[in-house]
């Protein structure tokens, strides 16, 4: 189940896609994404069977007619042996939905997560050979100019992740705030948002302590999401709490694998099929059938 940190870099990369193409050429200069033309939103469902089953994270489509190019867009944080498999996969669908070249992108926040994506990917056929284009610690800026960091704020949001465990990540930090604060008020907010819920625990601390100064007006309105987000939080876990409280009352044993799930769960629609169906079930397993 993807974390908050993992959504968060996702986010970052497919809110804005005419600043991500900005964020891309700068990365890759030799990945032929047109300079101009169409930038929007491609739909991550890359199968027209089962979409849970091949779901990328994101998905973005660049130019027009014959010179439109793809970028499949992965945040990967730890390893994962199937997605060596589901990542060529990914590509040969988009490739045959979209009728153009396609690129594989994954955004490692960390260094040795960064080694194992880069491994090119063989897949038995002569010649055929997959090698993700990946961005981490080792290949984005150390950015501390203001001025840089507006030119290419998605460049500059991801390096403030990338670079949160650089000994410079303070000054880091509080060039991307500055910057921030010279963008659109909506876009502002957004971004301190999704660079917060992208960063480790110690960081996203430094983070809040930069957003409670309150020197910008956006900083109101990052304080604004979190209250709201975390006033949804709390409710999942009181209605996640009901449910196991529920089964247990009802002699039904829980174990440690189904109180994650339930727990972890922060969709109020499924949480609400869980609560009508704890009352039925003969198994605590019987809720996700």
């Amino acid at each position: 189940m993807p974390t908050s940190q993992h959504e968060g870099v996702t986010q970052l990369t497919t809110f804005d896609p005419e600043c991500t193409r900005d964020m891309l050429r700068a990365v890759f200069g030799d990945l032929p994404i047109p300079k101009s033309g169409e930038a929007r939103l491609a739909s991550p469902d890359l199968s027209e069977v089962d979409p849970a089953v091949c779901r990328a994270d994101g998905a973005l489509l660049y130019g027009d007619g014959d010179e439109r190019f793809g970028v499949i867009v992965e945040t990967q944080r730890g390893q994962d042996k199937e997605k060596r498999y589901s990542w060529l996969e990914y590509i040969a669908n988009f490739r045959a939905r979209e009728k153009c070249p396609v690129a594989l992108v994954v955004i490692c926040p960390s260094q040795s997560i960064t080694y194992w994506a880069r491994k090119p990917i063989e897949t038995g056929h002569p010649g055929l050979t997959l090698t993700p284009l990946v961005i981490g610690p080792d290949n984005t800026p150390v950015i501390t100019d203001v001025a840089e960091a507006r030119g290419n704020i998605v460049l500059a949001a991801i390096c403030t992740i990338t670079k949160s465990e650089d000994p410079q990540f303070k000054a880091i930090f509080r060039t991307m705030n500055s910057a921030l604060g010279g963008v659109a008020r909506g876009h502002a907010w957004r971004y301190s948002r999704y660079i917060f819920r992208s960063l480790p625990p110690e960081q996203q601390q430094e983070w809040g302590r930069l957003m409670s100064m309150g020197t910008y007006e956006y900083h109101s309105d990052f304080a604004n999401s979190l209250l709201a987000e975390g006033e949804a939080i709390g409710e999942a876990r009181g209605e996640a709490k009901a449910i196991l409280t529920f089964l247990e009352a009802r002699g039904i044993a829980v174990s440690d694998d189904v109180r994650e799930r339930v727990m972890a769960c922060q969709d109020a629609n499924l949480l609400q099929t869980w609560v009508s169906r704890a009352a039925s079930v003969e198994s605590a397993e019987g809720l996700f059938v």
